[in-house]
């Protein structure tokens, strides 16, 4: 298994910005790339650009399947004094994958500073059983990731939960601590409104926007943060949810939105 630090070792550099990659098929979900980690590359070719500003937001479209070997191409679209914008796509053989831009900002003195995000309570990550249930099967890519269920039910139960909240970790001890680290965990589990769902369905993410609340994206030693992903719409095969992330002392990481196709 290719670990998420060999996965970045492994990328290739170009002199014109572009990085080459090829993405293992530990990290497939399905027929296409897990989407946390096509955020997370399309992240680490921006910084190819832009690596003195902390990263406040990406928006993520996810235009086709992702695998295999692919190029990250990124474009300075702005840079001021203070802000960088930058996009970027993913390219297959196909054509463009994924596409994405992201918006940095360096952090300034302002008159507003306030916290409206609390951490729900929580048991410890040390009191919880895995979210994986050992007689289903699984996406591979979540061999990666060490994920426990604090409240809502798992996928296909048929549950009328509409929030999933998990405990989340890499499983690579290498990982750093970071703004990619970060996307490439915080697509991991499944669409909350999944857990709704009676017998199995088809799903595929289609656009993700997150949002950084810190440049200091720090958890504890055994890097654990914690995930709530609320369903706030279901309709016309399309489901729309909010994505809340903190780290182990509660302080808030990100916030975003994600739109999902679902299949039946």
């Amino acid at each position: 298994m290719t670990t998420y630090t060999e996965l970045l070792a492994s990328l290739r550099p170009n002199d014109d910005h572009s990085t080459d990659a090829h993405i293992p098929d530990s990290w497939m979900q399905g027929r296409t790339t897990y989407g946390g980690l096509t955020a997370a590359l399309s992240l680490q070719g921006a910084l190819q650009l832009v690596d003195d500003i902390p990263i406040r937001s990406a928006q993520v479209a996810f235009v086709g399947p992702v695998g295999g070997d692919i190029k990250i191409r990124p474009t300075l679209l702005r840079r001021g004094k203070n802000t960088a914008f930058v996009s970027v796509d993913v390219v297959a053989e196909s054509g463009v994958t994924a596409q994405s831009i992201f918006a940095f900002g360096a952090r300034r003195e302002s008159s507003l500073h306030f916290d409206d995000m609390p951490k729900p309570n929580t048991r410890s990550p040390e009191e919880i059983e895995s979210f994986f249930d050992a007689d289903r099967p699984r996406p591979g890519f979540t061999q990666n990731f060490d994920m426990l269920i604090e409240n809502g039910a798992r996928p296909i139960s048929g549950s009328e939960e509409k929030s999933i909240g998990l405990w989340m970790r890499h499983l690579d001890p290498d990982t750093p601590q970071d703004a990619t680290a970060v996307l490439a965990i915080g697509d991991a589990p499944p669409p909350a409104a999944m857990s709704m769902l009676a017998v199995p369905s088809r799903i595929s993410s289609m656009t993700w926007m997150a949002e950084f609340m810190t440049d200091d994206i720090t958890t504890d030693a055994a890097g654990w943060y914690f995930a709530q992903h609320t369903a706030q719409l279901a309709k016309d095969g399309y489901s729309s949810q909010s994505m809340r992330l903190w780290n182990r002392d509660g302080e808030p990481i990100l916030v975003g939105r994600q739109t999902i196709a679902v299949f039946g």
